[in-house]
């Protein structure tokens, strides 16, 4: 059974170039945002809501320190200086930072993330980019920023995945939990679920012969 080590997590993560601190800015922020919406919002506002500016905060944040920002493929990022690593906020389910319990993305996901997290399972590192990032973005190892409301209470933590079963992300090769401070209630039950990127129409061909 894996035992909490707070100072290993922070070291953890500053080495990552990021800490507690940050997140719990960034969730924060998203969730006052989320505190905006009424009920005349659309039924997924505020899970939308808080994943968008969950990553928007990060990129405002981290991107005036010389990180790079895309939002290719649908998945939001913010790229360290050195092009060693992403980070990408998701919504998850499980035990979110909880070593103890398995964890998975709690959304669908699509071809583009697919081909990123199997780029993780590789751990290629820095293949040039001759267009923009100096770095291919399907090359970078990705982090995500897993976040989790449950019975009032936000849980996070800095995983790196490694693969996916079906469409959903569940095998991490580091986990890294986040001891958030309380953060105050909304005042209403809130999902906080992003969009699946791998949904739009299904549309059927079909092709008629001549009559």
């Amino acid at each position: 059974m894996a035992e909490p080590d707070p100072q290993q997590h922070a070291q953890q993560l500053a080495e990552l170039d990021v800490s507690t601190d940050l997140f719990t800015l960034v969730l924060s922020l998203a969730l006052e945002d989320v505190r905006g919406c009424t009920d005349f919002d659309a039924p997924a506002a505020r899970g939308f809501l808080f994943w968008s500016r969950a990553n928007r905060y990060l990129a405002e944040v981290l991107v005036p320190d010389g990180w790079g920002r895309t939002s290719r493929d649908s998945i939001l990022r913010v790229i360290h200086p050195n092009r060693t690593h992403a980070i990408t906020a998701i919504s998850a389910e499980g035990g979110v930072a909880d070593l103890n319990r398995r964890v998975r993305s709690k959304n669908p996901k699509g071809p583009a993330m697919a081909r990123m997290v199997e780029k993780n399972g590789q751990l290629a590192f820095l293949s040039r980019d001759e267009v923009e990032y100096g770095v291919e973005l399907d090359q970078l190892p990705t982090w995500c920023l897993l976040y989790k409301r449950e019975e009032g209470i936000m849980q996070a933590e800095l995983s790196l995945p490694v693969k996916m079963n079906g469409k959903f992300v569940d095998e991490w090769l580091t986990r890294i939990p986040i001891s958030l401070p309380p953060m105050d209630d909304p005042g209403f039950d809130i999902s906080l679920d992003e969009p699946g990127d791998d949904q739009g129409p299904e549309v059927v061909v079909e092709l008629l012969g001549e009559n």
